[in-house]
């Protein structure tokens, strides 16, 4: 073999190698992750009929979404925020949303945020007032 052959030959093994290990590491990271915490509980609200009412530009809103972690997108979530964030879209108008976040439930009972630090509705609150099952 010549001398530019060798090296070909080193720069194709090269790659390889580098191919092995860009696959080995974007399986791994590909793995998906395992269910939410509260899954079974954001979906379970949602079956009872209530709605969760907020605005993107709302912290409260966000510490809602929060507490329920990655299962938060499961929660019967409905923006009630114009893009430009001065006023309120017709479908929060007609349910009488005045603050954020407020849950709404079937029966039409209205659950304004009623945590102490404005982290939102408690997940204790929702569990009772709804039946689900709130995991430990």
């Amino acid at each position: 073999m010549g001398n530019n052959n060798v090296k070909i030959f080193i720069g194709i093994i090269g790659l390889l190698i580098l191919g092995t290990i860009a696959a080995v590491l974007l399986q791994s990271n590909s793995t998906p992750p395992g269910p939410g915490k509260y899954d079974t509980f954001a979906t379970c609200l949602k079956d009872k009929g209530a709605v969760f009412y907020g605005a993107w530009w709302c912290p409260h809103c966000q510490a809602q979404k929060k507490a329920f972690g990655s299962s938060a997108k499961y929660l019967p979530y409905v923006e009630c925020s114009t893009a430009d964030a001065t006023g309120q879209l017709q479908v929060c108008t007609d349910q009488k949303i005045q603050s954020y976040p407020t849950w709404k439930l079937a029966d039409g009972t209205i659950i304004p945020d009623d945590s102490p630090d404005g982290a939102g509705v408690k997940l204790e609150t929702l569990a009772a007032k709804t039946g689900c099952v709130l995991p430990q």
